[in-house]
């Protein structure tokens, strides 16, 4: 256990090193002041209507919405810093021969392999906190909103990241860093392509389509955590309306969430299977 802690903080002052730390700094504070002045010139205009008998009820649903805007970028940003930090870890370590040295000490193969994953998990993490906090700080410095079930919805959204993490090494595992890229974000396309499907086919009262969105579900279950965090803090008056363009009437059932953390364990599993078994 402390080779893999060990091997843990030295992934992530390789990160630090490599500056991939410090590009993900910068791109996400510009991202968020990108945000914050779009959402400040906005909030002018709502002010303004105030008067022209816009209620309070309705200013807060224009708030929620602003907010899961955002919070979908911060969903779609993080499992690609997921993806993208991780995605030559193994695959390109192995290739460029750093991976031999490593193997050779006396660590265990499965040390190494978790050592990493908790390196890149931590730095996936503070980038959540950096970039979900900030969404929802700017919109409650500006209107003193916030959103229900705030810490529900981000543990999900943190529960992406590290579903897409795993995928990341369950491929690196024993494919290309090419190829592991294209399988990560390929599945990401099955998922959200399905998602939408689904969206569609339950407010359309199909069932073929949701038929097919659950199957996509299954596949990978990151849309379906999406949806549940998303449920968990859109406003209450969407909630009884059933639909918004984030969640539908079919809203993924709590059991998604342990399937998700179920998908987790079961691809590093799988990653640490293959990578020991592989030859170096």
């Amino acid at each position: 256990m402390k080779t893999t802690f060990t091997i843990s903080k030295l992934t992530f002052r390789e990160a630090a090193r490599r500056k991939i730390l410090w590009a993900a700094l910068l791109l996400g504070l510009l991202d968020l002041l990108v945000y914050g002045l779009g959402f400040y010139f906005i909030n002018q205009d709502i002010q303004r209507n105030i008067g022209s008998g816009m209620g309070q009820v309705a200013i807060s649903q224009i708030y929620n919405f602003l907010l899961m805007i955002g919070l979908y970028a911060v969903n779609f940003l993080t499992i690609a810093m997921a993806v993208l930090t991780s995605v030559d870890t193994i695959a390109g370590e192995i290739s460029s021969g750093t991976m031999q040295t490593l193997v050779t000490k006396p660590a265990r193969r499965w040390e190494l392999l978790m050592g990493k994953w908790i390196g890149f998990a931590v730095m996936i993490t503070l980038y959540l906190l950096m970039m979900a906090g900030g969404t929802m700080g700017i919109i409650f410095a500006i209107t003193g909103y916030s959103a229900p079930n705030t810490f529900q919805g981000l543990l999900l959204i943190w529960v992406n990241a590290l579903l897409f993490l795993s995928i990341s090494f369950f491929g690196g595992s024993f494919l290309s860093t090419l190829a592991n890229g294209v399988l990560a974000f390929g599945l990401f396309g099955v998922a959200f392509i399905g998602g939408w499907i689904e969206q569609i086919g339950s407010f359309m009262k199909n069932q073929a389509a949701i038929n097919i969105g659950i199957i996509s579900s299954l596949i990978i279950p990151s849309e379906a955590l999406w949806k549940r965090a998303a449920h968990l803090m859109q406003s209450p008056l969407v909630s009884m309306m059933g639909f918004s363009p984030f969640t539908s009437t079919s809203v993924p059932s709590p059991i998604m969430i342990w399937y998700g953390l179920f998908y987790i364990v079961l691809m590093l599993a799988l990653a640490i299977r293959i990578f020991n078994r592989r030859d170096l």
